[in-house]
């Protein structure tokens, strides 16, 4: 008679048939006289049904395991994590580990920190502080430099600083040695936080500690540098790097790219672009992308920016989505509008969902271009293809109603918005506003300002410079001041359009004392006066000369 042990058990799992025979042999063994499954058999099945992604059946075989008389240990606790783990049943490894912490054996430091790098990995961030609390709480597990990287990555994530620059002492004090990644991840909360020199300093500190810097430490560097406008010193760094012997990755040479296009330098872009092949870096879509963009930012010719879009598709680097609408924006700010449609059209063509911002700028083109009846067409083609609609594209079609004098279309437009559940933003408001303003419904328009703030929307100075600009055309120069004065208590900045408006009206007004004071208050305050104002001003004096001259006559 066959005799059904462990080894048998496990051994016949091994053997390449269906699952589901597999499944029927470990009932058949568990019904058989002096025999039970351990913990290496239920271990063996669990294997087997993860491979083949039978997870329902599996997660039973764990509860199974975990309910019964078998004993479960470190490792095998470790092992159902990292099962559970990879098959994104994270809240399930959660509940099996306390179980099985309860009820079976008391994990070790390696326990937790299987649990912490799954959680880590599936972005359950805030678990990761109360697992390091309950771990610390054992007695018997001590944090190793294992935890303290995933914690500090976490917080990191989680926007919690202090509390990572926290456990980097801690840890020291501990007695244990900060590796790479945890110095790198220091490095970008440093210069997240602005504290440049503190992450400078934590570089020195790596040399002194012997802890080699790695591609990620160079590209946290540069990164960091780069956002500070730091420029040379980013370039430097690379220079470095290239010296050191260390080759850059795609994600260093997109982040040197990306601050070379910012400062304008394209120059060093073109450069470092040419010698990427030498670092056996292929470019991606999103090199394109930036310099493409950079191209249009810096008034390069359309045709070269085009030209950048047929090399990238030349090379077998598929367009993104981001692409088009790059192109698409570029050409329009250069009144290519007819190119930027085509670009549309075939972006349609591949397959890509609609855009918001591709639709954002051919609408507000087109109206700037008075074509209003172009772009109300676009609007509607816009909301009929598209699920997700955006409230940008809203806010930029209420504003070119406003501008051509159909506030109705706008303020029905502004109303259907809320009904699609779409919430109305600072632009949305003050394109509305504006509408207002522009057919003179300034109590209406003040009103609407009210109703913003009361919903949670917060005003900007341009929303309050729209209604000045109402008043000071039709209430006349008291209720433009008024309403001035008022802004001046406010927590918002005035800027130069903010005085600009009110001595525009008071020179409209013939009010040139209160204006030259208004103008050396303006200039005390580092603000210069339009020419338009300048205008108004030369245009009430000549009327004021050409009273005076009347009057002696």
């Amino acid at each position: 008679m066959l005799k059904v042990d462990h080894r048998l058990v496990r051994e016949v799992l091994k053997v390449d048939v269906e699952i589901s025979v597999k499944i029927q042999f470990f009932k058949w063994a568990s019904n058989r006289k002096n025999f039970e499954h351990d913990a290496t058999t239920y271990m063996a099945l669990i294997y087997c049904l993860n491979e083949v992604g039978r997870y329902g059946e599996m997660w039973k075989m764990i509860q199974e395991m975990v309910k019964g008389k078998c004993l479960i240990g470190p490792l095998e606790l470790s092992e159902i994590v990292t099962i559970l783990g990879n098959a994104k049943m994270v809240n399930k490894a959660l509940s099996v580990f306390y179980q099985i912490k309860s009820r079976k054996c008391k994990p070790t430091s390696r326990n937790y920190n299987s649990l912490i790098l799954m959680l880590m990995q599936e972005g359950h961030y805030k678990n990761i502080y109360e697992l390091y609390n309950d771990m610390t709480n054992e007695g018997n597990c001590f944090p190793d430099t294992v935890t303290y990287s995933a914690l500090i990555y976490s917080f990191g994530k989680l926007g919690h600083d202090e509390s990572a620059i926290r456990l980097l002492d801690e840890m020291k004090e501990n007695g244990l040695h900060p590796n790479s990644r945890i110095y790198n991840t220091l490095l970008g909360i440093f210069f997240k936080m602005g504290n440049v020199e503190r992450a400078l300093g934590l570089v020195e500190e790596m040399k002194l500690k012997g802890c080699a810097s790695n591609v990620y430490t160079y590209t946290e560097l540069i990164k960091g540098l780069g956002k500070i406008g730091r420029t040379e010193e980013a370039y430097g760094i690379f220079l470095s790097m290239l010296k050191d012997g260390c080759r850059p990755d795609i994600v260093v040479i997109n982040s040197l790219i990306n601050i070379f296009c910012k400062s304008g330098r394209l120059d060093n872009v073109l450069k470092i672009f040419e010698e990427m092949c030498s670092y056996k870096c292929t470019p991606t879509a999103i090199t394109y992308n930036m310099i493409i963009k950079a191209l249009f930012e810096s008034n390069a010719p359309p045709s070269e920016a085009y030209s950048w879009f047929e090399k990238m598709k030349a090379n077998k680097v598929p367009p993104s989505s981001f692409t088009y609408s790059i192109l698409i924006d570029g050409f329009c700010k250069r009144n290519r509008v007819e190119k930027a449609l085509l670009l549309l059209e075939e972006m349609d063509e591949k397959g890509f969902p609609p855009c918001s911002f591709a639709y954002c700028s051919l609408i507000d083109t087109l109206g700037k271009a008075k074509r209003y009846e172009a772009a109300s067409e676009l609007f509607q083609e816009y909301k009929e293809n598209c699920g997700d609609a955006s409230s940008r594209v809203y806010s930029v079609m209420i504003k070119h109603f406003g501008k051509c004098g159909k506030f109705n279309e706008a303020l029905d437009l502004f109303n259907e918005m809320k009904r699609v559940g779409l919430s109305p933003d600072v632009y949305t408001y003050n394109a509305l506003l504006s509408a207002m303003v522009r057919v003179n419904m300034i109590e209406e328009a003040q009103s609407l300002l009210q109703t913003m703030e009361e919903s949670g929307c917060k005003s900007n100075i341009h929303s309050h410079n729209i209604i000045l600009n109402g008043l000071a055309k039709t209430g006349g120069p008291k209720r433009a001041m008024e309403m001035f004065t008022k802004m001046k208590t406010m927590k918002l900045k005035l800027d130069s359009v903010s005085y600009n408006i009110v001595l525009g009206c008071l020179s409209r007004n013939g009010m040139l004392e209160e204006a030259a004071k208004l103008m050396k208050e303006m200039g005390s305050n580092g603000f210069e006066y339009d020419l338009i104002t300048y205008s108004s001003i030369l245009e009430a004096v000549g009327k004021i000369n050409e009273g005076e001259r009347t009057t002696s006559f």
